[in-house]
């Protein structure tokens, strides 16, 4: 759990990461539109989205030459809950 929370958290601290989940969280998109919306190279993106989908923040889904990427909101509340159980008072 610790092991996860850190990754979790590694991965959010970075500005150029925030401003992709932000973007996702608005709606689902492909590396490309994410690259142009953040005015940042295509590759530089898939570097932060592999950062983001080991954290198990995101999910992608290659369609032909294109990969779409969305939020795991899921997983978002698990990390949150998860934090919040190791920080709780016993």
């Amino acid at each position: 759990m610790l092991k996860d929370l850190r990754d979790y958290y590694r991965a959010l601290s970075d500005s150029a990461r925030l401003k992709i989940l932000a973007q996702l969280a608005r709606r689902d998109a492909t590396v490309s539109e994410l690259a142009r919306g953040l005015r940042i190279s295509q590759p530089l993106v898939s570097w932060h989205l592999h950062r983001l989908k080991i954290a198990g923040l995101i999910r992608m889904k290659r369609n032909g030459r294109e990969v779409h990427c969305s939020l795991d909101r899921a997983r978002l509340d698990a990390h949150a809950r998860a934090f919040d159980a190791l920080i709780a008072h016993q």
